[in-house]
């Protein structure tokens, strides 16, 4: 078994290598935190843009298709049942109308979807509460030493320099 680094585990190691395992980790920790995000942002984007094209076709077939469906469709309702005309273009308008409520609830739906997603919210509070456990950090107190002593690692720096 290794640590992050590759050394073995158990091994003492410096603090250079340990401030750079330490860097290489929070790098690697910001990059993950920036990925979240954007995927959370490309989700909530997407609801959104379902929400709009249900609003626009929902507006769309109520302008484009009255005249021609009205017509068309009060004329069925009166060949059908022979009523009278004005009753059966009032039909064929209720009939669109509600086409139109239709579309609209589901622009709705997914509107709501997109405004309850807390996506960027999260990776806030995400960073936030990383960077307070890396404020508080602090590190662990050296025992004192007796005077003339060095500690073993400066001494063993030493033996293998000369």
């Amino acid at each position: 078994m290794s640590a992050p680094d590759g050394s073995p585990v158990g091994a003492e190691r410096s603090i250079g290598q340990l401030f750079a395992s330490a860097t290489t980790e929070l790098s690697a920790l910001v990059h993950d935190e920036i990925a979240l995000a954007k995927a959370q942002l490309k989700q909530d984007v997407k609801r959104g843009a379902v929400s709009g094209g249900a609003f626009t076709v929902a507006g769309a077939v109520l302008v484009f298709s009255l005249p021609m469906l009205n017509f068309a469709l009060a004329y069925g309702i009166r060949t059908w049942s022979g009523w009278n005309l004005a009753i059966c273009f009032l039909l064929s308008f209720l009939a669109n109308v509600l086409v139109t409520v239709l579309l609209t609830l589901v622009g709705v739906a997914f509107a709501k979807k997109a405004k309850k997603s807390q996506g960027p919210q999260k990776v806030a509070a995400s960073v936030k509460e990383t960077a307070s456990v890396l404020q508080n950090a602090k590190p662990h107190p050296r025992p004192e030493l007796p005077e003339g002593r060095a500690p073993e690692a400066i001494e063993a720096v030493a033996r293998s320099s000369s």
